[in-house]
Protein backbone atom coordinates (compact mmCIF):
# COMPACT_ATOMS: atom_id res chain seq x y z
CA UNK A 1 0.00 0.00 0.00
CA UNK A 2 1.52 3.38 -1.38
CA UNK A 3 1.20 6.38 1.58
CA UNK A 4 -0.76 8.78 0.47
CA UNK A 5 -0.93 12.35 1.31
CA UNK A 6 -4.11 14.39 1.40
CA UNK A 7 -3.79 18.30 0.63
CA UNK A 8 -6.91 20.11 1.86
CA UNK A 9 -7.00 23.97 0.95
CA UNK A 10 -9.78 26.39 2.15
CA UNK A 11 -10.17 27.34 -1.15
CA UNK A 12 -8.91 27.43 -5.11
CA UNK A 13 -6.62 30.59 -3.99
CA UNK A 14 -4.38 28.05 -1.93
CA UNK A 15 -3.92 25.89 -5.38
CA UNK A 16 -0.37 27.45 -6.12
CA UNK A 17 0.85 26.71 -2.87
CA UNK A 18 -0.71 23.27 -2.89
CA UNK A 19 0.86 22.73 -5.96
CA UNK A 20 3.81 22.69 -4.89
CA UNK A 21 3.80 20.61 -1.99
CA UNK A 22 2.68 18.07 -4.29
CA UNK A 23 4.78 18.24 -6.48
CA UNK A 24 7.47 17.62 -3.43
CA UNK A 25 5.62 15.01 -1.79
CA UNK A 26 6.14 13.26 -5.55
CA UNK A 27 9.43 13.56 -5.25
CA UNK A 28 9.56 11.56 -2.29
CA UNK A 29 7.16 8.92 -4.15
CA UNK A 30 4.59 9.73 -1.64
CA UNK A 31 1.01 9.88 -4.01
CA UNK A 32 -1.19 13.00 -3.65
CA UNK A 33 -4.81 14.32 -3.54
CA UNK A 34 -6.11 17.59 -3.64
CA UNK A 35 -9.60 18.68 -1.99
CA UNK A 36 -11.27 22.22 -1.37
CA UNK A 37 -13.05 22.30 1.58
CA UNK A 38 -13.94 24.83 4.12
CA UNK A 39 -14.06 24.65 7.57
CA UNK A 40 -16.19 27.57 7.93
CA UNK A 41 -18.20 27.49 4.67
CA UNK A 42 -18.75 23.76 4.28
CA UNK A 43 -17.75 22.06 7.32
CA UNK A 44 -20.31 19.19 6.22
CA UNK A 45 -18.20 18.49 2.75
CA UNK A 46 -14.76 18.44 4.56
CA UNK A 47 -16.17 16.11 6.82
CA UNK A 48 -16.99 13.56 4.04
CA UNK A 49 -13.60 14.31 2.10
CA UNK A 50 -11.86 13.33 5.62
CA UNK A 51 -14.38 10.06 6.35
CA UNK A 52 -13.50 9.21 3.17
CA UNK A 53 -9.67 8.82 3.38
CA UNK A 54 -9.80 7.84 7.17
CA UNK A 55 -11.92 4.99 5.75
CA UNK A 56 -8.71 4.35 3.46
CA UNK A 57 -6.46 1.32 4.81
CA UNK A 58 -3.27 3.26 3.76
CA UNK A 59 -0.52 4.85 6.19
CA UNK A 60 -1.67 8.88 6.01
CA UNK A 61 -1.21 12.47 6.38
CA UNK A 62 -3.30 15.42 5.79
CA UNK A 63 -1.53 18.60 5.19
CA UNK A 64 -4.08 21.73 5.43
CA UNK A 65 -4.05 25.09 3.80
CA UNK A 66 -6.09 28.11 4.50
CA UNK A 67 -5.36 31.58 5.13
CA UNK A 68 -6.59 34.23 7.86
CA UNK A 69 -8.81 32.06 10.34
CA UNK A 70 -6.96 28.98 9.54
CA UNK A 71 -10.16 26.63 11.34
CA UNK A 72 -9.40 23.86 8.85
CA UNK A 73 -6.33 22.72 10.12
CA UNK A 74 -7.43 22.36 13.72
CA UNK A 75 -10.97 20.97 12.68
CA UNK A 76 -9.20 18.46 10.69
CA UNK A 77 -6.87 17.64 13.27
CA UNK A 78 -9.92 16.96 15.39
CA UNK A 79 -11.47 15.00 12.91
CA UNK A 80 -9.02 12.37 11.97
CA UNK A 81 -6.51 9.91 13.75
CA UNK A 82 -3.00 10.50 10.97
CA UNK A 83 -1.17 13.17 11.36
CA UNK A 84 -1.83 16.65 10.53
CA UNK A 85 0.55 19.10 9.23
CA UNK A 86 -0.79 22.75 9.01
CA UNK A 87 1.35 24.94 6.23
CA UNK A 88 -0.77 28.60 5.67
CA UNK A 89 0.43 30.66 2.90
CA UNK A 90 2.00 34.24 4.69
CA UNK A 91 -0.15 36.82 4.36
CA UNK A 92 1.35 40.08 3.84
CA UNK A 93 -1.78 42.01 4.41
CA UNK A 94 -2.17 41.49 7.60
CA UNK A 95 1.52 41.68 8.61
CA UNK A 96 1.99 37.98 9.54
CA UNK A 97 -0.90 37.90 12.26
CA UNK A 98 -2.91 36.10 11.09
CA UNK A 99 -0.44 32.95 11.65
CA UNK A 100 -1.11 33.05 14.95
CA UNK A 101 -4.72 31.04 14.05
CA UNK A 102 -2.04 28.20 12.76
CA UNK A 103 0.04 28.18 15.77
CA UNK A 104 -2.16 28.20 18.95
CA UNK A 105 -5.08 25.49 19.18
CA UNK A 106 -7.06 24.09 21.38
CA UNK A 107 -6.20 21.06 23.85
CA UNK A 108 -6.14 18.45 22.10
CA UNK A 109 -5.61 19.23 18.99
CA UNK A 110 -2.10 19.87 17.77
CA UNK A 111 -1.03 19.80 13.68
CA UNK A 112 2.16 20.47 13.62
CA UNK A 113 2.77 23.93 11.46
CA UNK A 114 5.22 24.43 8.52
CA UNK A 115 5.32 27.34 7.05
CA UNK A 116 7.34 26.22 3.49
CA UNK A 117 5.59 24.20 1.31
CA UNK A 118 8.61 22.11 0.53
CA UNK A 119 8.96 21.68 4.06
CA UNK A 120 5.97 20.23 4.81
CA UNK A 121 6.48 17.99 2.25
CA UNK A 122 9.21 16.67 3.99
CA UNK A 123 7.90 16.36 7.12
CA UNK A 124 5.15 14.23 5.98
CA UNK A 125 7.97 12.16 4.11
CA UNK A 126 9.72 11.49 6.97
CA UNK A 127 6.01 10.88 9.10
CA UNK A 128 5.07 8.12 5.98
CA UNK A 129 8.95 6.68 6.38
CA UNK A 130 8.15 4.79 9.29
CA UNK A 131 5.97 2.33 7.50
CA UNK A 132 7.75 2.53 3.73
CA UNK A 133 11.31 1.78 3.39
CA UNK A 134 11.41 3.19 0.09
CA UNK A 135 9.78 7.08 0.87
CA UNK A 136 12.94 6.71 4.00
CA UNK A 137 15.24 5.90 1.47
CA UNK A 138 14.00 9.35 -0.70
CA UNK A 139 13.96 11.42 2.44
CA UNK A 140 17.64 9.91 3.07
CA UNK A 141 18.93 10.65 -0.69
CA UNK A 142 17.43 14.37 -0.30
CA UNK A 143 19.22 14.77 2.66
CA UNK A 144 22.28 13.82 1.44
CA UNK A 145 21.69 16.13 -1.51
CA UNK A 146 21.13 19.18 1.07
CA UNK A 147 24.14 18.11 2.12
CA UNK A 148 26.38 17.94 -0.53
CA UNK A 149 25.64 21.31 -1.61
CA UNK A 150 26.39 22.79 1.71
CA UNK A 151 29.55 20.67 1.28
CA UNK A 152 30.81 21.90 -2.45
CA UNK A 153 29.65 25.67 -1.14
CA UNK A 154 32.14 25.45 1.65
CA UNK A 155 34.91 24.03 -0.78
CA UNK A 156 33.71 27.21 -3.28
CA UNK A 157 34.48 29.64 -0.81
CA UNK A 158 38.36 28.59 0.34
CA UNK A 159 38.79 28.45 -3.16
CA UNK A 160 38.01 31.74 -4.36
CA UNK A 161 39.90 33.25 -1.65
Amino acid sequence: MKPLVVILMGSKADLVHCTKISEACKQFGLETVLHIASAHKTAGHALEILQKYEADPRPKVYITVARRSNALSGFTDGAVKAPVIACPPVSEAFGGADIFSSLRMPSGIAPAVVLEPVNAALLAAKILGLVDAEVQEQVGASQKRAAEVIMADDISIHQEA
